[in-house]
């Protein structure tokens, strides 16, 4: 199974389709907007075109394997917290990754609870937080996030966050991409990825990862012909090992149009293999 160059491809953020747009309530509850409330099935259909829609199927776990068949994913990671997500890593344990998800991290005790017990269960290799996402909103740096570092250190597991501008219409400071520093300097064995883009601090967080061995960047929710120009450059130069590959299908990308826009990409032929599957094979503590 190979992808882009030939390369096989770990995709850290994918799911799979579901009937309506349900999932997303916690956030148009959030939302003041009346696009947001009314009119957008998915938060941030503003940003996106051609939202992979129509795909809701009988069996979502097929239809997924098909789509990383079709563009080389070997490998996918997906949250825990959903039974199909569950039931496809019961069915397919080599094609899927078991992740985590702190829903509200307003919940200290609660969500050190759930990294523990999902690890126990089911063995995640990583968990996830939306700081923009919750209410009230958790910045990346407020004490309440500690303990849930703490853990992840003690379990040897990366965490990955939404970092920069959210998409949907909500306060952004809690997600300022400078609070990353004190983190990382509060945690310096903490393996932290950030997600969704950093913008328009993307510069900076070159610079942080520059400072902070144990600081990534995955490209989550963007079309390869979006990718930050200071990320590509950072790729081919300092930050080969820094940067990885993560989709947004079905949530708001196709593969199709993901793997479509891939080849434009200006990476080095070095960087390939490392941004498609190595740097993450790494992080997430995979063999081969």
């Amino acid at each position: 199974m190979a992808g882009p160059h030939g390369l096989p491809v770990i995709d850290t953020m994918i799911g799979f389709p579901k009937e309506g747009f349900e999932q997303y309530d916690f956030i148009r509850q959030q939302t003041k907007d009346r696009e947001s409330k009314e009119n957008l099935e998915f938060p941030v259909e503003y940003m996106f075109k051609q939202v992979p829609k129509e795909l809701a199927a009988h069996d979502p776990i097929s239809v997924t394997l098909h789509q990383m068949d079709q563009f080389g994913v070997e490998k996918g990671m997906v949250g825990v917290s959903d039974e199909t997500a569950q039931l496809a890593l019961k069915r397919h344990p080599d094609r899927f990754i078991a992740s985590g998800a702190i829903f509200d991290p307003n919940d200290v005790v609660g969500s050190v609870r759930t990294i523990r017990s999902e690890h126990e269960e089911f063995g995640i290799r990583a968990t996830s937080v939306f700081p923009a996402g919750v209410f009230p909103q958790v910045p990346i740096d407020d004490p309440k996030m500690y303990p849930i570092y703490a853990t992840c250190v003690e379990l040897g597991i990366p965490i990955f966050v939404c970092a920069g501008i959210p998409g949907p219409r909500v306060p952004f400071a809690c997600q300022e991409v400078s609070r990353i520093d004190t983190v990382m300097f509060d945690f310096p064995d903490l393996v932290f990825v950030t997600r969704h883009g950093c913008e328009p601090w993307e510069e900076l967080a070159v610079k942080l990862m520059l400072k902070w061995p144990n600081l990534y960047y995955s490209t989550s929710a963007f079309a390869p012909k979006y990718y930050p120009k200071a990320i590509v450059d950072y790729a081919n130069t300092r930050g080969s090992d820094k940067v990885l590959y993560a989709g947004y299908f079905p949530m708001g990308l196709s593969l199709e149009r993901i793997f479509r826009d891939m080849p434009g990409v200006p990476f080095k032929d070095e960087v390939w293999p490392k941004f498609l599957y190595g740097n993450a094979a790494r992080i997430l503590g995979l063999r081969g």
